[in-house]
């Protein structure tokens, strides 16, 4: 997957540019310029950096950079505010860098290049069909959007996505799900899990029931 960046930007002339300018170094970019809609999406999607304008319409990049530095993604501010104080105020706190308005834009791009965490191995994350498993923290994705699972119903997905295009027998899933467990589970229950993720994952992944003998994920 490619990095994913939150652009928070008031300016439409200084977005266009610098949005064109990032997708053309293969970066993934949803632009917002405003805070609230940067707040919904921060929500919704997962980012690794955000590039934030101090001064918004309906409020600071601060209000945003605190739900990111809470995560530990990195963040940038991109203002026109040249005050040492401010600057200092902010690398001592929750941003990464801080830049100037007008700025290089090649500059721009080499400290946000700098600034991005480094990918993960690629042993962390798991494809199943549209879905990512990132096994290190133990979270789901469909596109962009993170999906909640519970413990078992993750466990499952791990077992269909290590075993793809394997008929797995009921008792297979039910053995290697109550090891993680530690409790009994019932055929019934494997039924409910079943029936669970696909309501959860959608047409991103195809779980076919195999009739009197158990699941495959194509």
């Amino acid at each position: 997957m490619g990095y994913h960046i939150l652009f928070v930007e008031d300016d439409n002339t200084i977005a266009a540019g610098l949005i064109y300018a990032m997708e053309n170094e293969g970066y993934i970019v949803t632009y917002c310029s405003e805070a609230a809609t940067a707040l919904k999406k921060s929500k919704e999607l997962r980012f690794d950096l955000a590039l934030l304008d101090m001064q918004l319409p309906d409020g600071t990049g601060r209000d945003i950079a605190r739900v990111f530095g809470s995560r530990g993604i990195p963040v940038i501010y991109l203002t026109i505010v040249d005050d040492e104080d401010e600057i200092v105020r902010s690398l001592e706190g929750e941003a990464v860098d801080y830049i100037t308005k007008p700025f290089r834009l090649r500059e721009l791009l080499v400290r946000i290049k700098r600034s991005l965490p480094e990918k993960k191995e690629a042993s962390d994350i798991l494809r199943i069909g549209g879905a990512v498993i990132d096994t290190e923290a133990g979270k789901v994705y469909v596109g962009e959007m993170p999906v909640t699972l519970t413990a078992l119903e993750y466990r499952l997905l791990l077992i269909f996505a290590e075993n793809p295009s394997i008929l797995l027998t009921r008792e297979q899933l039910l053995e290697r799900i109550w090891d993680i467990s530690g409790d009994f589970v019932e055929d019934n229950t494997l039924t409910v899990y079943v029936k669970r993720l696909r309501q959860k994952l959608g047409d991103a992944v195809h779980i076919t029931t195999v009739r009197g003998i158990g699941y495959r994920v194509d």
